[in-house]
């Protein structure tokens, strides 16, 4: 058993262990922590595999961006686990059901790769995973790729039309009126008359003079 092996059963039993404290914490913070070591985890996993660049996006856009992101919300929202466990109990069978579905899914793929599974493919000494991955999507599914991004910026348009409001109540400012604004109607110099013997003033000089 080599250092790699060991270092595999390492990560793998730090990625179960993560997994579970996601499910089983009872704080939304703790189990999004354990959710970001998790990802983190499967990163360095496909890093010894050879995928480094998948590697890289995991750590960079879930771990970096989305999870980070995902414990703020969590933080500010200040969710009670009371309200959530409401109804865990009248949800608890259908989410069994879909739980074992998902356990005989993967069990079967597992199982089919690994049966029918053949030797590795011969590489070359310079072999780049991320040129070939690069080569394969903006060639051969370079139409699934576009598909994606489309898809990708209707439902970024759509987010966006669906939170945004017409407020009345905010002053909004147009630089272009700004720009062309001028001193004579920003500023007018007003000459005020004022009688000597209005206002308080002029009122008790008159009591005294009496």
């Amino acid at each position: 058993m080599n250092f790699v092996t060991v270092l595999f059963y390492i990560l793998a039993i730090v990625l179960v262990v993560a997994a579970a404290r996601v499910v089983t914490a009872r704080s939304p913070v703790t189990a999004v922590l354990h959710l970001i070591l998790t990802f983190f985890t499967a990163s360095m996993l496909w890093m010894l595999l050879g995928a480094e660049f998948l590697s890289l996006l995991l750590v960079i856009v879930y771990v970096g961006a989305v999870l980070v992101m995902f414990l703020f919300v969590v933080m500010m929202l200040d969710i009670r686990m009371e309200d959530l466990r409401a109804g865990f109990k009248a949800y608890l069978p259908l989410g069994l059901v879909i739980a074992a579905i998902m356990v005989l899914e993967m069990a079967f793929v597992l199982g089919t790769t690994w049966s029918a599974a053949g030797p590795q493919a011969a590489r070359p000494d310079d072999y780049n995973n991320t040129l070939a991955l690069g080569e394969a999507m903006y060639t051969d599914y370079i139409f699934a790729v576009q598909v994606g991004g489309v898809i990708l910026l209707v439902g970024m348009v759509a987010a966006i039309a669906l939170t945004l409001r017409k407020r009345t109540d905010v002053k909004r400012t147009d630089p272009s009126k700004q720009v062309r604004v001028r001193a004579k109607d920003r500023v007018r110099m007003a000459n005020i008359q004022v009688p000597k013997d209005s206002g308080p003033a002029g009122q008790s000089a008159q009591g005294e003079a009496k």
